[in-house]
């Protein structure tokens, strides 16, 4: 658990001081807030985490912070656990983050981020644990994989874990007030260490983030807002592209995409706490089909472009023909 100190969260005067300072937009009126679900199970108090399954719809998973048990809880879309997860073999000394990806073999993963250090250096690496997602879930204990990281510029605070779903690609942000997103390596170990690379900059005291389902954008929480940013060319986050007000919680630590993102979903520690489903901005919307692409599917624009080829093909043999017959009259 890492609260920023005197819980600006709760402070009105200090959220407007700080947003302003921060760029983030000031916290969304409690009459627009829409609640997506409660997080009924009295073991969960301390929500560190959010991840939307890519099995089993309507699912959402989270994790306690320190100190409990390494388990993952499956919330249905009533905030009732369906299943619980328990990483054999795992630790659970400070779980910041979570994200849902893909093992070394494609298959749908869970991570868990061990990254938290409120001693800010004290731990010389830390942990981030991978668990098959299950095809059908009912509480068991799966046996967790074990990635050790270190920082290239040394030990740090972080409670931000993504991946991206393009590249399958970790990120971490960490938790300072001139934070920095770091990027693992394209493949990780699980002998030794993983290097940990600065790669752009990130929000003041980021509590959480998240890729959006299709890899386009990216969001980074705060205990006071979020903003979201462009995907570049290499899969990093990229540009500022908008802020998002997200409601007054008691200490907002987690933060995710829904399903067909177009909403972030936004959680926080403490019992029975609600989460919130709040709508992304026009700006960082994820492109709609156009009526022919929904009609065609993936094939559509193959077909036209064959379509097209094969009109090619016969206006050059028609030009060809028409040569050849001039010069057959020619030599007549």
């Amino acid at each position: 658990m890492s609260p920023l100190p005197s819980r600006l969260g709760r402070a009105g005067a200090a959220c407007a001081v700080f947003g302003a300072c921060t760029g983030f937009a000031v916290p969304a009126a409690a009459d627009e807030d829409k609640v997506a679900f409660t997080v009924s199970d009295p073991r969960i108090t301390e929500s560190s985490g959010l991840a939307v399954s890519r099995r089993h719809p309507g699912v959402t998973y989270t994790h306690n912070d320190s100190g409990g048990v390494a388990q993952v809880f499956a919330l249905g879309p009533d905030g009732r656990t369906r299943a619980v997860l328990t990483l054999g073999g795992a630790g659970a000394r400070d779980w910041e983050a979570m994200a849902v990806g893909r093992d070394e073999r494609g298959r749908p993963a869970i991570y868990v981020a061990d990254i938290g250090d409120n001693l800010g250096g004290a731990w010389p690496y830390v942990t981030v644990y991978r668990i098959p997602e299950p095809e059908t879930l009912r509480t068991r204990t799966l046996k967790a994989t074990a990635f050790r990281f270190k920082y290239e510029d040394g030990p740090r605070n972080a409670e931000t874990m993504m991946i991206n779903p393009r590249t399958n690609r970790l990120y971490v942000a960490s938790k300072l007030f001139t934070g920095a997103v770091y990027e693992a390596p394209a493949r990780l170990s699980t002998s030794g260490s993983n290097l940990l690379r600065k790669v752009a900059d990130s929000p003041p005291f980021a509590t959480d983030g998240a890729f959006s389902p299709d890899g386009r954008t990216c969001v980074i929480r705060t205990y006071l807002g979020a903003r979201v940013y462009t995907v570049d060319g290499k899969g990093r986050p990229g540009r500022s592209l908008t802020s998002v007000g997200l409601p007054s919680q008691e200490q907002g630590e987690s933060i995710t995409y829904s399903a067909d993102g177009r909403s972030l979903l936004s959680g926080s520690e403490g019992a029975r706490q609600r989460v919130y489903q709040v709508p992304l901005p026009e700006s960082a919307l994820p492109p709609s089909p156009s009526p022919a692409a929904a009609r065609d599917g993936d094939g559509g624009d193959d077909r036209r472009d064959s379509s097209s080829a094969g009109l090619g093909l016969i206006a050059a043999l028609a030009v060809a023909g028409g040569l050849g017959f001039l010069l057959v009259r020619r030599r007549s």
